[in-house]
């Protein structure tokens, strides 16, 4: 058995199907009552109504949550928040909007409750990333975790099979890098297979079916345990590269992570053997890269970052600035390694592990 330290996040979490009728005791439980309703545009009608539903809780909606988490409009958000008296926050969506309202919890330090309507599994975690001037950064605090989180399953019965695809992988990244981080310890680690394991079961279903409501119920167990994982462990090459394509070249989020995730998986192979069983095992996989990459292609998912939209002549620079500072990976980083990494994940190759290569 490794020595090892594990912290336990303070939060509460309640997970169900029809949860979303306790949130009115949820904010008075925290002892507030001036709510403002967090959502992006698509998703302004359901903030509304979930602010109707509210009544005297809540003080308004502010609809403009972003991707990447723009701060320039955490800073309208903040205005918002101290122009109506808002005591907490209720982030409705995906990460987008979760990330809004961890922004306003670091800038106000109101209380957040977040309902998810996607597999993001950012409500989990103390991590905040937002993104100025073209760069995307991310920090740790213990003001950026929420204090409730409500899992209602109902509110995941209509996520698009596009959406439930790419976000349902992106939870499964957080469990991946979870298995071979440096403080990885053997708690996190069974949450992360668990995690993987139930959302490899259940996204093949939803695609096919996507009002079926124990998979649905699976895919939302499985994205909780990936996010608590993220949120427990540090980060690695998986996560700073799709922060970097993703901050710097607008990359959609879950899409990036979705393709990346493979490649990342592959590169790390060599120097993480026993992560790499344990990824296999919860796919039923006999490799863990391909398993993955083998995964998305069975779920519709984009599996290049040209079918994304990034140009093949920003590979250069993204090289560039994922290795650009240095930060801790099983495998250390090399750049000429990174820039074969990232030409396997533009052109949707098959994944192997990453060397440099004369073509770089």
């Amino acid at each position: 058995m490794q020595d090892f330290v594990y912290t336990g996040l303070a939060m509460r979490v309640v997970f169900g199907s029809g949860t979303m009728a306790r949130l009115p005791e949820e904010v008075k439980g925290l002892g507030r009552s001036r709510a403002l309703v967090l959502s992006t545009p698509p998703q302004a009608a359901q903030a509304e109504a979930l602010a109707a539903s509210l009544g005297d809780l809540a003080v308004g909606t502010f609809t403009a949550a972003a991707m990447h988490t723009p701060t320039d409009v955490t800073a309208r958000a903040v205005a918002k928040a101290r122009e109506v008296g808002a005591d907490c926050t209720v982030a409705v969506g995906g990460g987008s909007t979760t990330g809004l309202g961890k922004a306003i919890a670091l800038a106000t330090d109101l209380d957040q409750i977040v309902v998810p309507t996607t597999y993001a599994g950012s409500e989990m975690t103390p991590i905040l990333g937002q993104t100025e001037g073209g760069l995307k950064t991310t920090q740790r605090s213990p003001k950026i975790l929420p204090e409730v989180v409500l899992y209602d399953v109902d509110l995941t019965l209509t996520l698009p099979a596009g959406l439930t695809a790419t976000s349902g992988m992106n939870a499964i990244a957080h469990a991946v890098e979870a298995l071979y981080a440096q403080d990885r310890n053997p708690i996190v680690s069974l949450m992360a297979e668990e995690g993987i394991a139930a959302l490899a079961r259940a996204l093949p279903r939803l695609v096919a079916a996507a009002d079926d409501r124990e998979a649905r119920s699976d895919a939302l167990y499985g994205a909780w345990l990936c996010g608590l994982c993220l949120g427990s462990v540090g980060m690695a090459l998986h996560h700073k590269l799709c922060h970097t394509l993703g901050g710097s070249f607008d990359l959609p989020h879950a899409e990036t992570h979705t393709v990346v995730l493979p490649y990342a998986t592959a590169y790390n192979a060599p120097a993480a053997p026993d992560a790499m069983a344990r990824i296999a095992r919860a796919l039923g996989s006999t490799d863990a890269a391909t398993g993955l990459w083998d995964l998305a292609g069975r779920l519709g998912a984009p599996r290049s970052l040209h079918a994304l939209g990034l140009p093949e002549s920003a590979l250069d620079r993204a090289a560039d600035l994922a290795t650009a500072n240095p930060y801790w990976n099983p495998r250390p980083i090399e750049r000429d390694a990174i820039r074969s990494l990232l030409a396997q994940a533009w052109a949707g190759d098959v994944p192997r592990g990453a060397e440099p290569c004369a073509a770089a």
